[in-house]
This record gives structure tokens, sequence and C-alpha cells, in this order.
């Protein structure tokens, strides 16, 4: 059994170990308005991951052009009551182009604390209970942020603060500047994307010279009690099922490994693949995101599966296509 605890519980007690991703919701990355049937998907969804025992529901004010932020607003207008059931995270900081500019980062306090209003207008919420920065900006003036952050926070519109896709410089640089704590760091982490393993264990060696992932990052968060998030964990579904007749032999190899491990250990392969990343001591939290209620149902298994020192490293192994030096 896999009965970890979060960092992320300091601040959110009993959150669960996943968190669901609502990039999926709200009728897709078009410009037809919300149906009602998407509300009700929305609810359905809602419903069959905190039965499954995920309560933390992950957005981002860009998601499906902001529809799927409105469309969890729709459910929670339903029913006022489930906002006390979860806990709601929203990102801000990126903005598509428009008439003025391309498409940019924008960590301005006007634009963080416009984003926010407009999060929490389109949710149906009056707080959210964590606001992360969506993408670094390299224009990015601290003290504006730490306004916007400070005047959020004494409002009561923000109750705690965070990251994605940040390294550590950037995390300590901009902490440096805060009055509250970063608690989260969501960056894309799985069996596809080893570069969170990568860039620590092949240091000195040739095949750590294509890692992107800075050295140190997963090391900082840890030592201050900062919640890692993986999005893309479930690396779209490669190592499950659908893997085994994958044209690839490495994505075969895996997804086979995969499928053994989940009989051995009587869950689904989602749970496996998910596993991979909570059996890290730094305690990763994955966010998932598929819209189909069953994978919701069988990536909650992961709760009951420890891997072994030896399971993790074969998976590691497998997904590499060789051995580690």
């Amino acid at each position: 059994m896999n009965n970890k605890v979060l960092p992320l519980a300091t601040y959110l007690p009993n959150v669960s170990q996943l968190s669901y991703g609502c990039m999926g919701l709200g009728g897709g990355w078009n410009n037809a308005p919300v149906s009602s049937s998407d509300v009700t998907q929305t609810r359905t969804i809602i419903d069959t991951a905190l039965e499954s025992g995920i309560n933390l529901f992950d957005h981002a004010d860009i998601y499906t052009f902001g529809k799927a932020e409105q469309a969890f607003g729709g459910a929670l207008k339903q029913d006022p009551s489930l906002r006390d059931s979860l806990y709601l995270q929203s990102k801000c900081g990126i903005r598509f182009a428009d008439q003025d500019a391309a498409k940019r980062y924008d960590f301005s306090s006007q634009w963080i604390l416009e984003s926010v209003e407009n999060i929490l207008r389109r949710l149906n919420t009056e707080y959210l209970d964590t606001l992360l920065l969506h993408r670094p900006d390299p224009l990015m003036e601290t003290d504006e942020v730490a306004q916007a952050f400070a005047q959020l926070h004494q409002s009561g519109k923000v109750k705690h603060f965070g990251v994605s896709n940040m390294n550590q410089h950037q995390m300590r640089y901009l902490q440096s500047a805060l009055d509250q704590p970063l608690v989260i760091n969501q960056l894309e982490m799985s069996l596809a994307k080893l570069d969170f393993v990568q860039g620590g264990i092949m240091a000195q060696n040739h095949q750590g010279q294509h890692s992107d992932f800075d050295t140190g990052t997963i090391e900082y968060c840890q030592a201050n009690g900062i919640q890692l998030q993986s999005w893309g964990s479930l690396a779209q579904g490669k190592f499950s099922n659908v893997g085994l007749n994958d044209d690839c032999a490495v994505v075969r190899s895996t997804a086979q490994y995969v499928a053994q491990l989940a009989e051995e250990h009587g869950v689904s392969s989602e749970a496996i693949v998910l596993a991979f990343l909570t059996r890290h001591p730094a305690n990763i939290q994955p966010v998932i995101g598929t819209t189909n209620l069953d994978r919701i149902k069988a990536c909650a298994q992961v709760n009951q599966v420890k891997l072994t020192h030896g399971q993790w490293f074969t998976l590691l192994e497998k997904s590499l296509g060789n051995e580690i030096p």
C-alpha cells in the first residue's frame, strides 16, 4: 500500500494522492459555447473523482479557452455544497495572441489580479485553494508578483501559491520577494518524460547532455517542503494496454512489463504507470486528465501499489531502452 503523506497536506488537509486535471472539460478547444451536456459531463467526472478518493481539481485559465472553468463552475452553481468537498487549483500567466501582441507570458500585478477575478467568476467560487504561475515569464518583476500575491492572500481570494514549469533558481529568486511560501511546483514527469531522473543519474555521462531538466530542482522542492506535481503523468496512455501493440520496441517492452506488474499487484496498468511517480521519495502528486470514467477509477488504484526498488529501476531501464550507467 502507498500511504505517503504529501507535503501539500500541510496546507490542504487530507488532500488526495492524485489530482484531477481539468484540461479536457468544457467541450474542446473551439469557440462553441459551454453546453448543458458539458456541465453534466463535468459533474459526472467530479462525482467519479470524489468517489475514487480524488479531491484536488487542477485548472488553468487557458484550458479550452476558459470553458473548462466555466463548465466546472456550472456544476458548482447547480450544487454549491460540492465546494466544501474539494480543493480548487488554477493557473494564470499565459496570454494568447491578441490585437496588441503575440502569445506571451505575463506576471505583471495587473494581469495576475485580473486573471484571478476571471477565474473565480468562471468557477463560481469565492476563493482558490492554490494559484500557480503557469510558465516562467522572462520579464518577471518579483515585486509585482509579490504585490499581487499579497493582495490576493489578504482579500481571501487565494489561500496558497505555487508555480509550474520552473527550475530551482527561478523558484528561489521568486521566493526571495514573497511573504507567502511557494507550496507547489508542477512539472512534466512520467515514464515518457524521464529528465527528472536522468538529470541526476546521468551526471558526467554523455547521455545526460540531452536532459533539459535542471539538476537540483527535485531536491530543492524536497528540502523546502514544496509539493511536486506531475503533468502528463500517464504519458497519453502509451505504456498502458494500448502500448502492447506499439510500433516502437521500447514502448512495447515497457507496456509488457507494466502489464506484468499490474497482474502481480492486482491493479490496473494506469496504476503502475502512476506508481512509478509516487514511489519517488519526493512524494510526487500525479495530475491525471482522462475524461474516461473507468480510467479515473483505474488511476485511483495507485494507492494500492508501492513498487519495490528493483521494480522501479526495471521500469526505468525499460522506458529508457537501455541500462543506466
